[in-house]
């Protein structure tokens, strides 16, 4: 069997720690939840949990029934968590931490006025693995009417009618937080296809969702937003120069002044943010990549100058002046280092276009590194030196390192 010793250590470490993440309600998180382990006690995130349940639902057949059984309950107490500090206008935060005040740190800062980021699109996903696993959609029936609003949020807050597409307020909390195509821009100025291209995987699964709890006329209403996102993704992001999705930068017009600029006016609707960042694979992810992008996408992730290494995907561009593999957190670095979260989205991407064979040497990079950190450490870390291979920071990282175990099965049922 491929990859059987890496496997079994793996699975190993993760069966040894798994109740270290599956954390019991405290203060105000109210329903038990999933955090990612190390230097995250006591976090409730939103794209991490995503991926912690993705991961150890992906191992299911390893789990003893007791401990899947808490999985299932602690993954549906993340929602829960979610939903429960909502507020009126939709708004939901992205994290929700353990803490002496009354409510979630970003709560309160949004009742103060502070226009900042919101739950990135990965709850309507979340919904949809659990639903899908346990073939039971009905624990969730009666979140119809907040994940409506959840939407209007990101449709009044955070979507340029210009473009099309939806834009970070700022540089907090975006996911892969230095990313050079939003970190230390103007508010509201970066369309990023990181947030764009998960987006159309969220409104996807919310029509899931809501075609599962028979509301197929609202199900149609998202499936054609997403249709309308994907246009705008392919018409701004695609450059067909370099053959990559791009980031763009939306705060683009004309600048009038006095007489001049009377003329032809600024006609385009953005500008390429033209940093070569791994989310410009994500739409391999989501499927909405036509062929021929995807194989040049394919390039670019085993070209040796760029983003390949023995490691993985590099989170950015080797010859991209900002590549740094400082250690560093808040912001975490992902100027460079390997993430396993990458690699899974780049594997899962060629995957989906047919390409086994490099995602199997994707995914015997990943297993290789992991297994290399247990015997060399004891234990994983949350991101790595593209180079050596050896761990940058955070010992005892779980959450999205357990997706080198769902490449291996994917591999061996494709």
């Amino acid at each position: 069997m491929r990859f059987d010793a890496e496997r079994r250590a793996i699975e190993r470490y993760v069966l040894d720690n798994v109740d270290k993440v599956l954390k019991q309600p405290r203060s105000f998180i109210r329903h038990p939840f999933i955090d990612p382990g190390s230097v995250y006690d006591g976090n409730v995130w939103d794209w991490d949990t995503y991926w912690s349940v993705y991961g150890l639902l992906g191992m299911a057949d390893a789990l003893p029934k007791e401990t899947l059984d808490r999985v299932v309950t602690h993954a549906k107490g993340n929602v829960l968590n979610f939903l429960d500090h909502q507020l009126e206008d939709g708004y939901i935060p992205m994290m929700i931490e353990v803490a002496d005040w009354p409510e979630p740190y970003l709560n309160m800062m949004r009742k103060r006025g502070v226009r900042m980021n919101m739950h990135k699109p990965f709850l309507c996903g979340q919904i949809a693995l659990i639903s899908r696993f346990t073939g039971d959609w009905s624990w969730a029936e009666g979140f119809a009417e907040q994940l409506e609003k959840y939407f209007e949020c990101y449709d009044r807050e955070y979507f340029n009618e210009n473009c099309g597409l939806y834009v970070w307020i700022d540089d907090i909390m975006i996911g892969m937080d230095n990313d050079p195509a939003t970190f230390g821009r103007p508010k509201s100025s970066t369309a990023n296809i990181y947030l764009n291209s998960f987006m159309t995987e969220e409104l996807a699964r919310m029509a899931e969702y809501l075609t599962a709890t028979g509301r197929q006329d609202r199900a149609a209403h998202f499936l054609e937003k997403r249709d309308r996102l994907i246009e705008a993704i392919q018409a701004e992001c695609w450059d067909k120069r370099d053959q990559f999705f791009y980031s763009v930068d939306v705060d683009v017009k004309t600048r009038k002044f006095d007489w001049f600029h009377q003329g032809l006016g600024v006609f385009w609707k953005t500008l390429p943010i033209k940093i070569r960042v791994w989310s410009g694979f994500i739409p391999m992810w989501a499927g909405f990549a036509t062929d021929g992008q995807a194989a040049a996408l394919a390039r670019h992730m085993f070209d040796p100058a760029t983003f390949a290494s023995d490691y993985g995907i590099c989170t950015l561009a080797k010859d991209e002046k900002m590549f740094d593999l400082s250690a560093t957190n808040n912001p975490s670095n992902w100027l460079g280092p390997i993430w396993l979260v990458a690699n899974y989205v780049a594997f899962k991407g060629l995957m989906n276009y047919g390409y086994q064979g490099e995602a199997e040497l994707l995914c015997a990079r990943s297993a290789r590194l992991l297994a290399d950190d247990l015997a060399n450490t004891g234990c994983l870390h949350e991101y790595y030196d593209p180079f050596t291979g050896k761990p940058v920071m955070n010992g005892g990282f779980i959450n999205w390192n357990i997706l080198v175990l769902n490449m291996i099965r994917e591999l061996e049922q494709a």
